[in-house]
């Protein structure tokens, strides 16, 4: 069974304040567009929301380092490097935006890439099919 993000929320980081703060420690110049609304802030956010934007900037972090490579990956990716009209778009765009797509355009061109950190649970093995008996047909009855 899935486990829900409060108990998620409870296992990882033990109440929501840890969370919060978690999540504000990403909320520098480098990887935030600050478009949060300032009078509730992030403590108002569902865990579920939370745990996703704290599991993209921790993955968008430990491999890009900022957004701006996050974004000089994804013009590589799409071989649009010198585009500096699409640049300046994206660079309005939110990371876990860009993050979504860095990941579609490195599937579209054929690049690996490491998802986020999810748990992933082992995927058991297939038994070979049995070998099933050939289908009798039936013979047709003939009406007098």
């Amino acid at each position: 069974m899935a486990k829900s993000p409060l108990t998620i929320m409870k296992d990882t980081f033990g109440d929501k304040t840890k969370l919060v703060a978690a999540v504000e420690k990403f909320t520098t110049d480098e990887l935030w567009v600050a478009r949060t609304n300032k009078d509730k802030g992030l403590s108002h956010v569902s865990n579920a929301k939370l745990l996703r934007l704290h599991a993209t900037f921790s993955t968008v972090q430990e491999k890009f380092g900022t957004r701006a490579k996050l974004i000089d990956a994804i013009l590589d990716v799409e071989k649009r490097a010198k585009d500096e009209g699409y640049k300046t778009r994206l660079s309005a765009f939110p990371v876990p935006r860009l993050w979504d797509l860095y990941k579609s355009a490195s599937k579209r061109a054929g690049v690996k890439v490491a998802s986020e950190k999810k748990a992933a649970a082992p995927k058991a093995a297939k038994k070979p099919a049995a070998a099933k008996p050939a289908k009798k047909t039936a013979a047709k009855k003939t009406q007098k």
